[in-house]
């Protein structure tokens, strides 16, 4: 069949798929057994939509990986899933409800639940539309979800197996609070951005005498609920005030005043507002001092006075502020401290300010009951802490992280890691496998945690238990993911002190690498490596690649706040192909480099693959040749197929070392450079060895399948019948991704070949920049004269192809004898070329022969300083200051011939 001109990406990329799918070799269990196993466990997307450029990014890059170590013959096991997301997608549902004038607690929690599964369902089967659009190799009879029956199993056994260690408690704490989604979050799902604020100074009354101590505070609000006023210990300025008691402003509450060294004696006016309840430090300062905790919010950031009252304050002076949302509180107080006289001054500042990653919303530090994970807790089967366990791995090698520079991030993350707080106020997620023995039922107060839902307390039989409403944390199910996904944990046990896997686990984990975004190195990474190294006592990958964000050309993120640049995966496939935009996320990108994507590069990489098809078209077009003719070989024949058993050692070296990027560079020069500019040109001119390029062709869409697997396997679909003729071949597969992937012969490399065909193409390319200059005519011939000493017989012997490269009627080769008089001359290595005057136009020539002389001397005079110096002379090995004699002399010829030229052009 013969090719039509265009690839046209929509006639064969779904039907393509559905090829690939429908063969099972997505499975590894129906690929051929092999004792080494390549495993991925895709970064499972978050189920509240649709996939974004990002997501685009991280499967193009590990589908290369698969599918390349697939063709190398390995157990290759990509497991997809998705990510309940709890946070994101609960928001987005209630978002949703919000529309329909009903909220969360109209419905109730069983309704609701119902509600967000029946989105996420939906929105799952469009993720695997989109997975499948980007030609994603993956195993789809082993995707995972992490809030089905068996991954929510596993963590539930997780969390009882941490809890039995110790590693899992139930405090209060100062938690970063998110009012608008009212629930905590972990300390690195808190982002940090410069804001311009203000501080301001406060005076607060000493008791009993006409002074005051005024302190600086950034958020004035808060200060219904302070505790203590504190000054450093060796602040002249409030030494006598120490031990005394000031009056709060507006609210005429007694505090102390304490000393302790946390207290900056420089910033502000070196006096701190401590405000227990609302602030970490102040938190600790209230544990040492044992100083009240007055919680003055809800959870909604609104002011709430109730806790005051419950702790016997008067709230009669500030009940004006019941139900204000905080910072609408923060001006009026801000007023009436100014009415009061109790406002001393309000100063400029910028500052950090902490907000929600999913929301943005401010967050407030908050004391809470929640459950910690703790990460300096021994852990007596691994005589470490997870601290600990989370460094080592790193440290030892046992997981590499490439680029290696965020090694040292991760190592900075991990030494200042606090406890991990784990649970979260929402419906949505895995509910805590935690039970409460009540005590206004008759019960003791007992927590018990279970995997199952226990019939009665533990301790006093009663059975009146209240479940935890809480969930977990998303990121505590993920952490799990490289292994729950495998069966843990049925499918490890653990025998005096080991653990002996099984089945799939046994196979694939540790997995080979993890593919993900630079900017979830804490989020994720870690988590996984602190999972995977408690549960299992091994790292969950060998090797971490962190990919950089997609940016556009202003190097802003793409996202859907930057809307006119932003490049929506399911928008630009249709226009260029899934192979276009696949190349143009791999080529020119580096691990943990962010990249610049427009429409632009896009549609250039639509070209190339266009570029590849014509390729093919016209080789697959030529005619079978005689079976005499398939014996003798060219220069340039052995000249590509050394080139190809080059790029074929070259591609597998940087595709071994993760660098996908200049492995296609490679790919590209050979496919586009050698092959289609030169050697296609050539075969035109010799007659095309059809058995030779279909050799180099069945290889060259091996080689790029991995990068752009689409058109490949539409070319090899052609290919393949026609390179079995005649049993020529062995039997290859019928589908290109599990061909077996090429490796360079070794005697293949000709460096003879490469080296002659470099001369004849170096001689080609300067009297085509002849012909150029002097602006000849594609259509005029002209003669030549070559004089070479060593390469007569080259030239003599591919005097065919210089003549019909370079457009020459006549073509001369002399070993020695008289030199022309009237002629152009060019030097190519140790050749002479000798053109005739008739074609040029001789002004421009002179100019270009004396540019010509004046860069040759400019080297001259570098090679004669140098040779002048008699440092250089003396201390240089003789063997440096020959060549570089040996140099000055050639240029001095080289010279003496272009002024020879002068004189004739004159």
């Amino acid at each position: 069949m013969e090719l039509p001109k265009i690839y046209s990406a929509k006639d064969y990329e779904d039907q393509i798929y559905e090829l690939w799918e429908a063969s099972g070799f997505f499975n590894p269990d129906n690929l051929p057994k092999s004792k080494k196993a390549f495993s991925i466990a895709m970064p499972p997307p978050n189920a509240t939509g649709t996939l974004h450029i990002g997501h685009a990014m991280m499967l193009v890059l590990q589908d290369l990986m698969i599918r390349y170590h697939r063709m190398k013959g390995e157990q290759t096991l990509w497991l997809p899933g998705t990510d309940h997301a709890s946070i994101a997608t609960q928001n987005k549902v209630e978002k949703i409800l919000e529309k329909e004038g009903q909220t969360r607690h109209s419905l109730g929690r069983e309704a609701f639940l119902e509600r967000i599964n029946a989105y996420v369902e939906e929105s799952r089967g469009i993720i695997r539309g989109q997975i499948r659009k980007l030609g994603s190799s993956c195993d789809w009879s082993r995707e995972r979800y992490t809030l089905d029956e068996g991954l929510s199993r596993a963590v539930s056994e997780m969390f009882v197996r941490m809890h039995q260690d110790k590693l899992l408690y139930r405090d209060y704490r100062i938690v970063n609070w998110c009012p608008r989604c009212t629930s905590t979050l972990a300390d690195d799902e808190v982002k940090h951005r410069e804001e311009a604020g203000k501080l301001y100074f406060i005076k607060y009354p000493i008791r009993g005498t006409n002074a005051s101590i005024t302190v600086a505070t950034t958020r004035p609000e808060t200060m219904l609920g302070d505790a203590a006023v504190a000054v450093h210990p060796d602040d002249i300025r409030y030494k006598e005030f120490v031990g005394q008691v000031a009056v709060l402003p507006l609210e005429n509450r007694e505090i102390p005043v304490i000393a302790d060294s946390h207290v900056e004696k420089d910033f502000g006016s070196g006096a701190l507002k401590v405000t227990p309840a609302h602030d970490l430090n102040d938190f600790n300062l209230g544990k040492k001092y044992h100083l009240k905790t007055l919680k003055i919010f809800d959870d909604s950031g609104k002011v709430d006075l109730s806790e005051l009252q419950k702790a016997g304050v008067d709230i009669s002076p500030i009940a004006s502020y019941q139900g204000m949302d905080r910072f609408a509180a923060r001006e009026v107080i801000v007023k009436d401290l100014e009415k009061t006289g109790a406002l001393e001054k309000i100063e400029e500042l910028t500052h950090s300010v902490g907000i929600c990653y999913r929301c943005d919303t401010v967050i407030e530090p908050y004391i809470s009951l929640q459950w910690f994970v703790s990460v300096d807790t021994k852990i007596k089967r691994h005589n470490a802490s997870l601290k600990e366990l989370m460094l080592e791995t790193v440290e030892s090698g046992k997981t590499e992280i490439i680029p290696k520079r965020f090694e040292k991030t991760y190592f900075n993350w991990i030494t200042n890691l606090r406890d991990w707080c784990v649970s979260r106020q929402i419906w949505f997620g895995h509910q805590l496998p935690v039970y409460y023995c009540e005590k206004g039922s008759g019960g003791c107060g007992e927590t018990i945690v279970s995997v199952t839902p226990p019939a009665a307390c533990s301790k006093c039989s009663n059975t009146a238990l209240r479940r935890d409403q809480d969930t977990l944390d998303t990121w505590f199910s993920s952490g799990l993911w490289t292994f729950s996904t495998l069966g843990w944990p049925k499918t490890a046990t653990e025998k005096g002190g080991k653990i002996k896997k099984t089945g799939d686990l046994l196979r694939f984990h540790p997995t080979s690498v993890l593919e993900t975004g630079y900017d979830i190195i804490f989020f994720w990474v870690a988590r996984m490596i602190l999972m995977s190294r408690y549960a299992l006592g091994e790292a969950p990958f060998k090797q971490v690649y962190l990919h950089g964000l997609v940016l556009d050309l202003n190097r802003k993120k793409m996202s859907k706040s930057h809307e006119e640049t932003l490049i929506d995966p399911l928008d630009v496939i249709p226009k260029y192909g899934t192979d276009a935009l696949r190349l143009s996320m791999l080529v020119g990108v580096t691990p943990g480099n962010d990249l610049l994507l427009n429409e632009e590069k896009i549609a250039s990489y639509r070209n190339f693959v266009n570029k590849l098809w014509n390729v093919s078209r016209f080789i697959l077009a030529l005619p079978d040749e005689e079976t005499s003719k398939k014996k003798t070989k060219t220069l340039a024949d052995a000249w590509i197929l050394s080139r190809l058993n080059r790029t074929i050692a070259e591609v597998a070296v940087l595709l071994e070392s993760s660098r996908f990027s200049h492995a296609a560079e490679e790919l590209r020069a050979f496919t586009w450079d050698d092959l289609a500019d030169w050697y296609l040109e050539i075969a035109k001119i010799e007659g095309g060895k059809k058995w030779i390029l279909l050799e180099i062709l069945e290889k060259l869409v091996t080689l790029w399948h991995p990068f752009a697997p689409f058109v490949t396997e539409v070319l090899y679909q052609q290919i393949h019948p026609l390179s079995e003729i005649k049993g020529e071949k062995k039997h290859s597969p019928k589908l290109l991704m599990v061909h077996e992937w090429p490796t360079a012969e070794n005697k293949g490399v000709v460096k003879t070949a490469e080296r002659d065909f470099h001369t004849i193409r170096s001689l080609v390319q300067a009297i085509r920049n002849a012909r150029a200059e002097n602006a000849i005519a594609a259509s005029q011939k002209i003669q030549a004269v070559f004089f070479s000493r060593d390469k007569a017989q080259l030239l003599t012997q591919n005097s065919h192809l210089l003549q019909s490269l370079c457009r020459l009627d006549f073509i001369t080769v002399m070993e020695s004898g008289e030199r022309p008089t009237n002629a152009l001359f060019l030097k190519v290595e140790d050749i002479e070329v000798y053109l005739p005057l008739g074609m040029l136009k001789i002004e421009e020539e002179r100019a270009r022969l004396g540019a010509e002389i004046e860069r040759i001397r400019i080297f001259m005079k570098i090679i004669t300083t140098r040779l002048d110096d008699i440092q250089f002379t003396q201390k240089a090995p003789a063997h440096i200051v020959q060549k570089e004699r040996a140099k000055l002399a050639e240029h001095e010829e080289h010279i003496r011939k272009l002024e020879k030229q002068q004189k004739i052009l004159r």
